[in-house]
């Protein structure tokens, strides 16, 4: 896999982000595509010796649009300079949550993991009831040594524990979550050895799948809202 290629192109596609670019531009923008599906092959096949759930994906399925959704944003640039993906047993779909993986330039490259969103008003309330209802796993889970040298739980959050949850609750502080996820920062220096990087990310991943699985649990059932 080229990496450099793929930094290459998101570099440039950053640097002259218009459509009429992005057209005449559209045989790069393959080469480094088809590049970073090479590497998502590689890393579902690493991440399915720990979890098999994942190896049924297919990397072009997985992937999401450069193309931005400018609607409601101040930013009207049509493209985010970024190769996404997510890699879990219902592939790109948010719920159940997987492996979320960013290449972008300029050392803003990430792996991820959980509940990113928090416009399903009835995960949040599947997660917060777990949560609440087994809260010791969850202490364990985030408190570990390994979890804590790489993460710390991000997500938006009320300012008060919600209606209905003990405000005086051992995870009180998690229960205002609306959304938990993880965020695992990447150098573009870290992603130029291909081979090395996936072995990494696969590691980081294993240390992520605790609470990846504890999720999944508590969203046991959900079912994605019909469009």
């Amino acid at each position: 896999m080229d990496m450099q290629m793929i930094l290459q192109y998101l570099s440039d596609l950053e640097k002259n982000n218009d459509r009429e670019w992005y057209h005449r531009h559209k045989a790069q923008y393959k080469e480094a595509n088809a590049e970073f599906e090479a590497l998502l092959q590689e890393l579902i096949l690493e991440i399915g010796k720990m979890d098999s759930s994942v190896l049924h994906n297919v990397p072009g399925d997985i992937t999401f649009k450069l193309v931005r959704d400018t609607r409601f944003s101040h930013d009207k640039s049509p493209y985010n300079p970024a190769f996404r993906a997510h890699i879990s047993s219902m592939g790109k779909l948010p719920i159940p949550v997987g492996y979320y993986i960013m290449v972008k330039p300029g050392n803003q490259s990430f792996l991820g993991g959980g509940l990113f969103t928090d416009m399903f008003k009835d995960a949040t309330a599947m997660v917060r009831d777990y949560i609440a209802a087994n809260p010791d796993e969850w202490n364990e889970i985030i408190c570990a040594a390994d979890f804590q040298k790489y993460f710390t739980v991000h997500g938006t959050a009320l300012k008060n524990v919600p209606k209905g949850y003990d405000k005086e609750h051992s995870q009180a502080e998690f229960l205002k979550f609306k959304s938990w996820y993880l965020e695992y920062p990447v150098k573009d220096e870290e992603l130029l050895d291909a081979e090395a990087f996936i072995l990494r990310a696969t590691e980081i991943f294993e240390v992520m799948k605790p609470f990846n699985d504890y999720l999944n649990r508590a969203l046991g059932g959900f079912r994605m809202p019909s469009r």
